[in-house]
């Protein structure tokens, strides 16, 4: 195994999906240059970073909304964090290796603008941040009982407690460095917290070394609740490490004087490259790279707002950074920590209403094949329970008639009951398959753990394809009936997590259809046997046929719009970037077609331009729950086609992943995801953001709070338990 900086390494890629993704390009390239110059032009692309930047603008408005319970903004603060550590990580990363590599498929004064833009609404959008913190949580907090008191504010009795904590608990893990010859500069893991310190004085050994770092191991709580008879019989205190460790650093440095200090944090390069040629076992190379994870280069610094100069010149030349990349922050370096206040805060006032998906129908039949036979069953995550998915795969895998499981797994969770009756299954004497994605973006690690205790029980496991990563959420039993072999499939638009099952909206497909069920069982036969795939007359399938198709399904529209008819496409998804896409879309507008689009996060689609896409209107619905449904809809002459898919349109799933976008064929169904997956979230004016044609968006209002509606809040009413309507 070799591992390759990117630029490198992206050249070297080689898979046996690479010829079908070179030739889906060429087709791109042919169909570019049949359009007009207008098209071609790339202005009428809005910046993917900005885009992926302001929709954390609309995730921190969540935060910034004082109608939201006060522990959900806070924790909208810290989903703020976490999405902006991984932009960093993944895109930021990617944008300063290009810098660095002179990468020539992008012209470098037009890369130094772009960073610096971007780089300009990161520091607004994180002082923005703490600003909400510092001057909205903290305090309201404070003023219902819950205090995260800083050294200054600590009574004598709670520094007296907080000073026995750090004997006892902190300074026995912590290993501070003077830094000279033979005290290099420790390496510092991506993410984590560390203290730099100026020293005055001499060592032991009569030498001056001026600076110091003391790394705060990762075993350690950052948030420390102090005990109630300490906290002054007004309610709950708690401590952040950072302060503790603050307030005692002379301690570490008898002595001498600690004169100026500050922590840091580093944010590193995340991306895992390797040689896939050299790779003979993808699952042991990739637990090889997990390490250097940690330790890729840096993209992004901070430190406390009040860090002297010298100290952060320091780290900045200790990291290759520069003032770009440094973020003074008021307040902890990794905000995203004080996530961990919310499993010590339970008063139930301070968050959303308790929310229970409603009841699913099917569990009432008792058998759920005998179910099936007669009717597929929709499911829509978080309203209806993903337990109706665990029962599926673990009635399989007890039923002596089922013969054969197969099932992709993207991201599981760390106790999944769906992946132990997988293993159930091969205990039974089944015949099971797992493809187990290993390169799902920091779940490595526990996939990996998942593959080999599949492995270990019995069940074959594939890592997916070389070079490509698969996405497609699917599951198919096969089970020995009257009539033959019957084929049962679950296909959906989200992962087989429970956990993100109850926080993101998503719609599954439980289905005995032949022809579906068939095509499913043929995507697996692909993926274990890497042969091409059977041509599918269901199943859009990436990326061989789903760009192809959705691109044929818009040119229909554009038909029968030019036809003179009524032509109607509507789509939901997480991101919509992908150029060959939205300039199929900016034609149809031309054309006359009527688009709406309910985009989650970044578009780089400019809606509303005269002439180019005033038919055409983007709408991003940001709330309690994480939209991640992905939806197409046609209208084709009354013919109402539907599709729900696991991919967004972008480059990488409609061209480096396994996706599966599938039909909804039954009536009933159909008038069911237009009447809970679309049609509510083109009428909210509670959480729906509007897209300008110059990339920023604007926020939807009611005229009156009688007239507002939440497609969310409307969701949980009609199909919720019968306690939450």
């Amino acid at each position: 195994m070799l591992s390759l900086p990117p630029i490198a390494a992206q050249r070297r890629l080689c898979h046996p999906g690479q010829q079908y993704l070179t030739r889906l390009q060429q087709n791109k390239t042919k169909s570019n240059r049949t359009m007009s110059s207008e098209l071609l032009n790339p202005d009428i692309f809005l910046d993917r970073e900005l885009s992926l930047l302001a929709f954390n603008r609309r995730v921190l408005a969540m935060a910034e909304d004082r109608a939201n319970p006060l522990l959900e903004r806070l924790r909208f603060l810290c989903i703020v964090s976490s999405n902006l550590d991984e932009f960093f990580e993944v895109r930021i990363a990617s944008l300063m290796a290009k810098d660095a590599e002179s990468d020539l498929s992008v012209s470098q004064p037009e890369l130094a603008a772009s960073l610096e833009r971007v780089s300009d609404e990161c520091h607004k959008l994180v002082d923005r941040q703490y600003e909400i913190l510092n001057t909205e949580v903290l305090p309201r907090l404070a003023s219902r009982g819950y205090r995260l008191l800083r050294h200054a504010d600590r009574t004598e009795a709670q520094r007296n407690w907080v000073k026995t904590y750090f004997e006892s608990n902190i300074r026995p893990l912590l290993t501070p460095i003077v830094l000279d010859p033979s005290h290099p500069f420790p390496q510092v893991a991506n993410k984590s917290l560390n203290f730099i310190m100026a020293l005055s004085g001499k060592d032991a050994f009569g030498r001056g070394s001026a600076i110091a770092i003391v790394k705060a191991p990762r075993v350690l709580p950052r948030i420390i609740r102090l005990p109630d008879e300490v906290s002054g019989g007004h309610g709950a205190s708690f401590c952040l490490l950072s302060s503790i460790i603050h307030a005692h650093l002379p301690d570490l440095f008898p002595q001498r004087e600690v004169v100026a200090y500050s922590q840091f944090r580093v944010t590193r390069d995340s991306d895992m490259w390797i040689d896939e040629d050299e790779v003979k076992n993808l699952r042991e190379a990739l637990r090889g790279e997990l390490h250097n994870r940690q330790f890729g280069a840096a993209v992004r610094l901070e430190v406390a707002r009040n860090c002297p100069e010298d100290l952060a010149q320091f780290l900045m030349n200790q990291f290759a950074l520069n003032e770009s990349n440094l973020y003074r922050v008021d307040g902890p370096v990794n905000m995203v920590r004080l996530i961990e206040l919310l499993d010590h805060i339970k008063n139930p006032a301070m968050y959303f209403a308790p929310f229970s998906p409603g009841p699913q129908p099917v569990l009432e039949m008792g058998n759920i094949f005998a179910a099936l036979q007669k009717h597929d069953i929709l499911l829509h995550h978080p309203f209806e329970p993903f337990q109706t998915v665990v029962d599926f795969i673990r009635a399989a895998a007890f039923d002596p008639n089922v013969v054969v499981i197969k099932h992709s797994l993207y991201r599981v969770g760390a106790n999944s009951e769906l992946v132990e009756s997988l293993i159930e299954a091969a205990r039974q004497g089944k015949e099971v398959t797992a493809i187990v994605e290993l390169k799902a973006r920091f779940d490595e690690e526990r996939n990996m753990d998942w593959a080999q205790r599949l492995e270990q029980e019995g069940v074959q496991v594939i890592y997916g394809v070389m070079g490509l990563k698969t996405h497609a959420k699917l599951a198919l039993v096969i089970r020995r009936e009257k009539g033959g072999l019957r084929y049962y499939a679950h296909i959906g638009t989200g992962n087989y997590h429970p956990s993100t099952a109850r926080l993101y909206t998503d719609f599954g497909l439980l289905t005995s259809n032949r022809e579906i069920a068939s095509e499913v069982n043929e995507v697996f036969i692909h993926l274990t046997s890497l042969t091409k795939p059977k041509k599918l007359n269901q199943l859009w399938l990436a990326p061989f046929s789903l760009h192809n198709e959705l691109l044929k399904a818009i040119r229909n529209e554009v038909r029968i719009a030019q036809e003179g008819r009524q032509a109607h496409i509507i789509a939901k998804m997480n991101s919509l970037v992908e150029e060959s896409v939205i300039r199929e879309l900016y034609a149809a507008s031309r054309a006359g077609v009527k688009i709406d689009l309910i985009v989650r996060g970044a578009c780089a689609l400019r809606p509303g331009v005269p002439g180019l896409s005033e038919n055409i209107h983007v709408r991003s619905i940001v709330g309690r729950f994480l939209e991640h449904s992905r939806i197409y809809y046609f209208r084709n002459d009354l013919q109402h086609d539907l599709y729900l898919s696991s991919a967004d349109w972008m480059g990488r799933n409609l061209f480096r992943r396994i996706e599966v976008a599938f039909p909804i064929r039954d009536k009933a169904l159909k008038k069911r995801i237009m009447a809970e997956g679309l049609r509510p979230y083109l009428k909210d004016n509670a959480n729906a953001w509007l897209l300008q044609s110059d990339g920023h968006y604007q926020r939807r209002k009611p005229r009156s709070k009688q007239q507002a509606f939440s497609a969310q809040q409307f969701l949980m009413q009609t199909l919720g338990s019968p306690a939450e309507r």
